[in-house]
């Protein structure tokens, strides 16, 4: 046996998950690359032949990156790159990273060309500033003017993307998983650019072969990243991120722990930034009644512990969403209370606390919030509006 190849007892590995280099039985036999999940029906049939050791000269790991990327994301929770200094800042980064997504859309329309090492540098970056800004995205997202025509599915993908990552973060995921995750998210609606624009971005009802496009679009993204060679992790996200826990999902109507963790957290993600923005066909419904509605989760769509991780991330009365305190100040969502998501930290300044601002820690018993603001009273005091 080759020197360099260490030995994996087969009872050991975990199923599913992956190995950084090809996997042997012996000198001349592979029984899985790089790309490939190690999955429990391989593990039982080496059992049954009883081959209780395998041999690789990489790493196995429960998610899946390449060689070169697994030796570079270690440093996740390492990087020393500033914070945002001001708002501004990060409106800036905001656009640029929104700048990025549409070329990559385009490129993958036009291409038909994506690279997974590329695209989880990106993610890697943006886990960062996450990780140390993450209340000042969440704040400046509904801030930031974008023409839904144009950008409706950069928009889309990267607003998903940052509540993904805050997710995955609450559940403590691993920096090579958070990354992966955060690759799913920025391209789980990839197949739609094989989409002519006037179908998803139609404001009227959709004609039968209209929607048949539209059903088809997570097996375009599967079929785009497979082509592409991204990880099978990434791919079954694209695949399952309409799936929903009651099989009510598509296109294969899973249910429940059937559908990829990725695709659950993607589908949560997704669907809270659908009702709270606007779109060619609606209006934008506020954070907080985006958040009753999942959490109403008619049917059992979605997984019960993830929306959990979204409110305890965002908080009832979402970061970012601004809101009227039983004082009757006007202020700011801008943090989360990790005990008690009904009470978030709220921001007020101005003419209720003259050239301070102030951060007020509502509670049950002091002062709390009423209910958000409605556009006519942002507009008056002179508050950019929801995009």
């Amino acid at each position: 046996m080759n020197d360099s190849l260490k030995m994996f007892k087969t009872k050991d590995i975990v199923p599913d998950s992956y190995f950084s280099e090809p996997v042997y039985m012996d000198e001349k036999f592979i029984l899985a690359t790089p790309d490939m999940p190690f999955g429990l029906d391989l593990i039982q049939a080496l059992e049954d032949w009883e081959v209780q050791e395998v041999f690789s000269s990489g790493e196995n790991s429960e998610g899946h990156v390449s060689k070169a990327f697994l030796e570079d994301s270690s440093d996740l929770l390492e990087d020393s790159s500033p914070d945002f200094g001001t708002i501004d800042d990060a409106e800036e980064f905001y656009i640029s990273f929104l700048g990025y997504t549409r070329n990559l859309f385009v490129h993958a329309t036009v291409g038909n060309e994506l690279d997974f090492d590329h695209v989880a540098k990106r993610i890697k970056e943006l886990c960062n500033l996450i990780r140390r800004n993450r209340t000042i995205l969440l704040r400046i997202q509904k801030t930031i003017k974008v023409n839904p025509e144009e950008n409706f599915l950069a928009s889309h993908s990267v607003k998903s993307t940052i509540i993904s990552i805050i997710i995955g973060s609450y559940f403590k995921l691993p920096a090579h998983r958070l990354i992966e995750l955060g690759v799913s998210a920025l391209l789980h609606e990839i197949g739609m650019v094989k989409l002519h624009p006037k179908v998803y971005l139609s404001k009227n009802t959709l004609k039968p072969m209209e929607k048949k496009a539209i059903f088809s679009h997570p097996a375009q993204g599967y079929n785009l990243l497979k082509a592409n060679g991204f990880p099978l992790s990434v791919m079954l996200a694209a695949l399952e991120h309409h799936e929903r826990d009651n099989g009510s999902g598509y296109p294969r109507n899973l249910t429940g722990d059937k559908i990829s963790l990725y695709a659950k957290i993607i589908a949560v993600a997704c669907s809270y930034e659908a009702i709270s923005s606007k779109r060619p066909h609606k209006e934008a419904k506020d954070g907080y009644m985006g958040m009753l509605e999942l959490l109403r989760n008619e049917g059992k769509q979605y997984d019960d512990t993830i929306i959990r991780a979204l409110v305890y991330s965002l908080s009832l009365y979402p970061v970012g969403l601004y809101v009227l305190l039983s004082n009757e100040w006007k202020g700011q969502v801008v943090d989360v209370n990790p005990e008690d998501p009904r009470f978030p930290i709220v921001q007020v300044s101005g003419i209720h606390t003259g050239s301070v601002t102030r951060k007020i820690h509502t509670s049950q018993n002091e002062i709390y919030i009423v209910r958000p603001l409605t556009g006519l009273e942002m507009e008056a005091e002179n508050i950019k509006s929801y995009d």
